[in-house]
């Protein structure tokens, strides 16, 4: 007998299958639903069925939304991920994003420099 979070068949999974093998909550797969970033399909006894795809996908929302991406953001940019082509203004809000990591990552270097400091500053009285 299979749990509720098993594959049921070949390349199609349950919640729990993908929540477990991309790392998330199965509440935040069920967001991702409602946000209408994630589709999915019902069995006939009312479980949601996933394509195998669903996986990557979940994981590249979750580097998204770590970079500082809303869902707003990454439903935007869903055409453009599965076409590969971009408009004007989802190619801005990319350039966008792109600059604050950019900044985040120089603020972080600069943390890390700052700790380096004074660890090495700490292990020359030691």
């Amino acid at each position: 007998m299979r749990s509720a979070g098993s594959v049921v068949d070949d390349g199609v999974l349950k919640i729990g299958e993908v929540a477990r093998r991309a790392g998330v909550s199965v509440r935040a797969l069920r967001y991702y639903e409602e946000q209408g970033l994630l589709e999915t399909v019902r069995s006939s006894a009312g479980h949601r069925l996933y394509d195998e795809t669903a996986v990557e996908r979940v994981r590249f929302y979750q580097q998204l939304y770590a970079a500082g991406l809303t869902s707003g953001n990454i439903a935007q940019l869903l055409p453009c991920v599965d076409s590969g082509h971009t408009d004007h203004e989802q190619r801005a809000m990319l350039h966008q994003q792109r600059a604050l990591l950019r900044d985040r990552m120089d603020d972080l270097a600069a943390a890390i420099a700052r700790l380096d400091t004074v660890i090495a500053e700490a292990d020359a009285r030691s």
